[in-house]
């Protein structure tokens, strides 16, 4: 069972990944875990408020007030306040012909998540501090998806020229892109931010949090506005991400610079979930050698990986990770309908934390597969 209630007091800061959550993920802490949860809830809601429906005239946009969307969305006690409404931009610039297609394919701006403020005075005493959160859908728009498949990396702007900091190009231009009737995701965002840390402060006897969560391209986001903030604040609060299902976002460098500016990201990961596993491919240079390299878990000689490094589509992923696996789940592995849209369904996912199944041994899993067994054997002798 999980509990929702845990006080954090002065631990707040191991839950949110000051020590890179050591001793905390194998076998998953049950505060961890109802924390990683009640952030699943945010990013949950991120999709029961987005309207879906393209034939609506209010197709991308958010179904509710930012009054209501906690409450409408099934999070009435959470203590959270919405105080801002995000949207992202796509910066592709589409042919003539797209013009005689229907209007929603290249919608370019859409409603993709919410800043809200923990206000309510009881939860920041449980929490042991204030805390933000940022929570991202994943992608819904064609616009999106075209931004998706632009998986090659770019340079970051503002990076040192020198330093190499490179990000996968469609994520970046989602983060970056406005057009007319609409400032970029950035933009909204660093106001925001801005505004909260200005309105609250961020001190030790009045403590901020930045929380920053998403799923699939919204874990990708998560990632870049963490990575930004922590550069445009030099104070600023502890920043972590908790995402789910997320891509790789950028290259090496990018890595380094996310731990340097002190980000705490934390990927929980289905490693059947193919999503996880792109764009590009990982130098596991933490196995290498000097004649070898392991290049996506292939040895490969460390002369052909060294002109490898140079192209545009040498990744590595940030941050700890808690690996799930859905195939170990007797709750999801059973089901007739399991496919790659499974095994990257946020609910999947949500389900994985909430079971404590992970790749490392855990205490449910042996138990849960004997039991599984016990049921297929009876249904076996009943037919």
């Amino acid at each position: 069972m999980v509990r929702w209630d845990a006080r954090l007091g002065s631990q707040w800061k191991e839950y949110q990944g000051s020590k890179n959550w050591e001793g905390l993920l194998h076998p998953l802490d049950d505060n961890l875990r109802a924390e990683i949860l009640r952030y699943g809830k945010f990013v949950e809601a991120t999709y029961n408020s987005f309207d879906f429906d393209p034939s609506s005239p209010t197709y991308a946009t958010c179904r509710f007030s930012k009054q209501s969307l906690l409450s409408k969305s099934g999070l009435q006690k959470s203590g959270y306040t919405v105080t801002k409404n995000l949207h992202a931009t796509s910066g592709v610039t589409l042919p003539r012909w797209t013009k005689r297609l229907p209007r929603w394919v290249s919608n370019r701006s859409s409603w993709i998540g919410y800043v809200a403020v923990c206000e309510d005075e009881e939860e920041v005493a449980r929490l042991g501090r204030r805390d933000v959160v940022v929570a991202f859908r994943g992608t819904a728009t064609c616009m999106e998806w075209v931004e998706n498949l632009r998986a090659s990396l770019t340079h970051l702007p503002n990076s040192s020229a020198t330093s190499n900091v490179a990000v996968q190009r469609g994520f970046l231009s989602l983060y970056t892109s406005n057009n007319s009737t609409s400032c970029s995701l950035q933009d909204e965002i660093r106001e925001e931010i801005s505004r909260i840390i200005d309105s609250y402060g961020c001190t030790d006897r009045n403590p901020l949090s930045l929380t920053i969560t998403g799923h699939s391209l919204g874990a990708a986001l998560a990632t870049l506005v963490a990575y930004d903030i922590t550069t445009m604040f030099n104070h600023g609060p502890l920043v972590t991400v908790i995402s789910f299902g997320g891509p790789r976002v950028g290259n090496q460098s990018f890595r380094h610079q996310v731990e340097k500016r002190g980000s705490k990201v934390l990927r929980i990961v289905n490693s059947d979930d193919i999503i996880t596993k792109v764009p590009g491919f990982v130098i596991e240079d933490d196995m290498a050698d000097d004649e070898h390299v392991q290049l996506a878990g292939v040895c490969l000689p460390s002369w052909l990986t060294k002109s490898v490094e140079h192209t545009k589509w040498v990744y590595a992923d940030v941050g700890s990770e808690l690996q799930l696996c859905s195939g170990d789940s007797p709750l999801i592995s059973s089901r007739s309908n399991t496919n790659v849209s499974t095994c990257h369904d946020l609910e999947t996912y949500l389900q994985l934390v909430k079971s404590c199944i992970n790749t490392a041994e855990c205490p449910l899993k042996k138990t849960a597969k004997k039991l599984l067994s016990r049921e297929n054997s009876r249904d076996l002798s009943v037919t």
